[in-house]
């Protein structure tokens, strides 16, 4: 029977003999896993040549020989002698050195198992039998889609330490969450929600996950920052996984760099997880690219409650992309410091209200006439505003018929 343990390879001496496709794919792992790899073989593949220019590997280029397994703690032996492989296995043996021998799997004295992380959990599967390497990644593959869709209930059931991870949902569509994120959300036994970001993915939560809605709206905030901080710690502090699910990344205009020093004050552990943010992805969505080659070169993101600051005027008058967020109440103020500095009456604005929602909807302008156009069609928060060439309707569709063919 196989016992099946987990080894801890961080700052730990892993020898590869051999430098072939296995050798380079299994080089990837160890380095990852913080190991320090030393890779032994005449010849060196180019992608090993890649990790050692960057320093992840040191490389000994001629054939193994039974010393370079002294002070190791784990060797592979994935060369394209099955003899050799044998020996290393052998020599690994007697020095009581973990050894996967890739020729025989049953000479050697581990497997590696195909292997998948979902946050603080990692899932392995490998082969009892004879190595069967397409079946066993078929199987982590699937398992690994479940995880990291969310379908398993991943909190801790053993009482531990608690803490906290600030996760950026994205825009609003749930489908534009992370990876982590989504794994993230099934961990959590407190979620702390924002109004705005992937709240459709509140309905997925087991029934007895604590939900806390502090979201706030422009002339609304129920629930102030100081108040936020201290549910993240507190409830942290009686040993909880505490998920604070935020719109679109927690550093862009999301206050996440308070949440996280109130923690680092606290003692609490803190994770922050980025996200998709709206000032890109909102206009992406609705076919504007803040920057387009021959159109715009640079984009400023900034926070249109207090209008346009200095660093935005200059950049609408440079002919940069300007997007600003929670702008809407102070439109009338960006357009008259956008023209009083210089810009041309006709600049493209485009508003993409709800972006990357179901209720999505771009209403476009030029600075000349998008205030008006606003009230008109009631343009409400939230909200993206696009200053710059890149909000013309129909750009990229200019664009690609004025791109000659190759």
């Amino acid at each position: 029977m196989t016992a099946l343990f987990g080894l801890d390879l961080r700052g730990r001496s892993v020898v590869v003999a051999g430098a072939g496709a296995v050798a380079s794919r299994r080089v990837r792992r160890f380095v990852s896993e913080g190991a320090a790899v030393t890779v032994v073989a005449p010849e060196i593949s180019a992608d090993l040549e890649r990790h050692a220019l960057h320093g992840d590997v040191t490389l000994v280029r001629r054939g193994f020989m039974p010393r370079d397994l002294d002070g190791a703690w784990f060797v592979l032996a994935a060369t394209d002698d099955p003899d050799l492989n044998d020996a290393i296995a052998a020599w690994a043996h007697e020095r009581q050195v973990w050894c996967i021998d890739a020729s025989d799997a049953s000479r050697g004295s581990a497997r590696q198992a195909a292997m998948s992380k979902h946050g603080d959990l990692a899932v392995g599967v490998l082969s009892l039998d004879t190595p069967d390497p397409g079946r066993i990644r078929a199987v982590r593959d699937a398992v690994a889609a479940h995880l990291d869709a969310g379908d398993v209930d991943m909190r801790r059931r053993r009482p531990g330490a608690g803490k906290v991870i600030l996760v950026g949902s994205g825009p609003g569509d749930p489908g534009l969450i992370t990876v982590r994120g989504r794994q993230a959300l099934s961990e959590a036994d407190v979620v702390v929600t924002d109004r705005l970001g992937a709240t459709e993915l509140l309905v997925t939560v087991p029934y007895d996950v604590e939900v806390i809605n502090v979201g706030k709206s422009p002339d609304r905030h129920p629930v102030p920052q100081h108040e936020i901080n201290r549910i993240l710690v507190e409830r942290a502090q009686t040993g909880k996984t505490v998920v604070r699910l935020k719109g679109g990344d927690p550093y862009v205009f999301g206050r996440g760099g308070e949440e996280v020093h109130a923690c680092i004050d606290a003692g609490v552990d803190v994770e922050v997880v980025p996200g998709i943010t709206s000032a890109l992805a909102v206009p992406a969505r609705a076919g504007i690219p803040v920057t387009q080659r021959g159109v715009a070169t640079s984009v400023l993101v900034t926070t249109g409650h207090a209008g346009a600051d200095k660093a935005a005027v200059a950049a609408m008058a440079a002919g940069a992309t300007v997007v600003f967020l929670m702008g809407v109440s102070a439109l009338p103020d960006i357009v008259k410091a956008a023209l009083a500095a210089g810009c041309r009456p006709e600049t493209p604005v485009a508003i993409v209200e709800n972006g990357t929602t179901a209720t999505e909807r771009v209403t476009h302008g030029t600075l000349e006439d998008i205030v008006l156009l606003c009230v008109e069609t009631g343009v409400k928060p939230p909200a993206i505003i696009v200053v710059g060439e890149v909000a013309s309707p129909g750009l990229l569709a200019g664009a690609l018929a004025a791109t000659p063919e190759p």
